[in-house]
């Protein structure tokens, strides 16, 4: 299946997004949907943030890495929670300030770090990590493998990874999947997600499917957003805030058909990826 996004499209949607994350109006979304008001891109729900806290496994002493951080959500939450210490990295650098200033405010002084990093390359040193996470980003990344063989060599062995990913069911085409695509932007591959995963030098210890939370989030998002739209179109513009809109209602539509699926992994590290 050829890739629906590619790595500069994803990184100007990020950045656009993150523009205007602390608007109020986007906030009241958040706030509906996730229960967070860090200026969320993923949909990550608190009940969640505190699930992946759980399976991460992380203490006081522990490192955690968050790739594709964006302004903090859920890292900040889970380092504060659990009282371990976290590197949040991301490409678009306007997020990451925001996410140091809130570590700030939420107490995480000379516990948190972050970087300007892809998440394929990372510029970190064998084992550097206890765990690492992300958010609804793999998805949206052309080069999956290459990332999740990265924060492989970066974990130190036996460490933990835990993500969530959306992704299309297999042998999807035709107007079914033009439909899907226009729903959500994804960059999806030939290689299942377990086939990928397991083959970058992880274990998969727990696999949590997540698609009915996704589609009552979409919902909510729905109304909270028709709700604020006033706001909303002040944000963003009328053209955009219509065709934004219409997007939410077709993801709606296609999760109600089961045309697209949320899951949440979490793997041990194995044998180093032959990259």
């Amino acid at each position: 299946m050829p890739a629906t996004l590619t790595a500069e499209a994803a990184k100007a949607g990020f950045l656009a997004e993150q523009r205007v994350a602390f608007a109020p109006a986007r906030l009241a979304v958040e706030c509906a949907v996730c229960g967070s008001d860090y200026g969320d891109n993923s949909w990550t729900t608190m009940a969640e943030a505190e699930q992946v806290a759980e399976m991460l496994g992380v203490g006081p002493g522990d490192r955690l890495l968050e790739v594709g951080a964006g302004s903090g959500w859920p890292g900040l939450y889970v380092a504060s929670h659990t009282r371990c210490d976290l590197v949040m990295s991301d490409i678009p650098h306007l997020g990451l300030g925001t996410a140091m200033a809130r570590a700030e405010a939420d107490g995480l002084a000379g516990r948190y770090w972050a970087a300007v990093a892809d998440g394929g390359a990372l510029p970190f040193a064998d084992a550097s990590f206890d765990a690492i996470s992300h958010s609804d980003v793999l998805c949206c990344l052309p080069g999956k493998f290459e990332t999740l063989a990265s924060t492989r060599r970066a974990v130190r062995p036996g460490g933990r990874t835990v993500f969530s990913v959306i992704s299309i069911p297999p042998g999807l085409t035709g107007a079914a999947y033009e439909r899907t695509a226009a729903a959500a932007a994804f960059a999806e591959s030939d290689e299942e997600y377990p086939a990928m995963i397991e083959r970058a030098g992880w274990k998969i210890s727990e696999h949590i499917e997540l698609t009915g939370q996704y589609l009552d989030s979409a919902r909510i998002t729905v109304a909270a957003e028709e709700e604020n739209g006033e706001a909303i179109q002040e944000v963003h513009g009328d053209a955009d805030f219509a065709a934004r809109l219409a997007r939410r209602k077709l993801l709606v539509v296609v999760l109600e058909e089961g045309l697209a699926r949320r899951e949440l992994l979490a793997a041990t590290a194995t044998f180093r990826a032959l990259t």
